[in-house]
């Protein structure tokens, strides 16, 4: 059977596992060099950021708006608390594994956080493929480019975990495996969410907002800042404007 005519359940199980899988290959990045380049994680971080934040209105907000009227819901209070719940559960990560803490230098904190962020990207994915052809506006198409984008930003994750770890003084192998495992979460969060959307149609414009408050958290608390550290802060923005309309234009010229 082909991907397009699979269960949206085994369609989101098998996106999420190439998510992890991009994050077991930024984790891997310890068996081959001390550091990477940073120029080429802070172009992957800037496109992502501008694919997932045009994800997070054409994929998720525009739609969970346009299926909450048809449900006879009060959209803006529906699509408005499912938004701040999303980026609600991120915040919460944040103050339980605070990004000043001592322990974070040693990756282990840091794996953590990451791990925690994974688990709404996963469900994300996961309500993204449930949603096609439940919801006007939510396309396969759109669901895999959400799933791209996610997979970039997993990339430098992984690392980002893997390595200071092993400057830490652990063997490549515990750096490697501790690096995959931040993602190992999201197959899981991706099964979750696509079952929950087919289970019941009433709560899809909740958790499609739900992912789409997690997408932007995302974005604007880790994936713009980090990439705009770069020198060329200007070439930087660029990169999230071109993902933007990348992810724009394919959606509206596919969808």
């Amino acid at each position: 059977m082909s991907f397009s005519g699979a269960n949206p359940v085994i369609q989101a199980l098998i996106a999420t596992v190439f998510t992890w899988t991009i994050t077991a290959l930024g984790a891997g990045i310890v068996f081959l060099f001390r550091n990477t380049k940073r120029d080429v994680m802070d172009a992957m971080l800037s496109i992502a950021a501008g694919v997932m934040s045009a994800a997070a209105f054409w994929s998720l907000l525009g739609p969970a708006a346009e299926m909450a009227q048809t449900l006879g819901q009060n959209s803006w209070c529906v699509v408005t608390l499912g938004f701040l719940t999303g980026g609600g559960l991120l915040l919460l990560g944040d103050l339980i594994f605070p990004e000043d803490s001592v322990f974070l230098r040693r990756g282990y904190l840091l794996m953590g956080s990451v791990t925690l962020h994974n688990i709404p990207e996963g469900m994300a994915v996961g309500v993204a493929f449930g949603s096609v052809g439940l919801v006007a506006g939510a396309t396969r198409t759109a669901a895999v480019l959400l799933m791209i984008g996610i997979a970039m930003q997993n990339f430098p994750e992984g690392a980002a975990v893997s390595l200071p770890l092993r400057r830490e003084g652990l063997s490549r192998g515990k750096s490697f495996f501790y690096g995959q495992l931040s993602g190992l979460v999201e197959p899981i969060g991706g099964v979750i969410g696509a079952g929950l959307v087919l289970c019941t149609r009433t709560i899809l414009p909740f958790l499609l907002s739900f992912a789409a408050g997690a997408m932007i958290y995302v974005v604007v608390e880790e994936l713009v800042p980090e990439s705009q550290k770069n020198p060329n802060r200007p070439m930087m923005a660029i990169l999230v404007i071109a993902g933007f309309s990348l992810m724009t234009a394919l959606d509206i010229a596919l969808g």
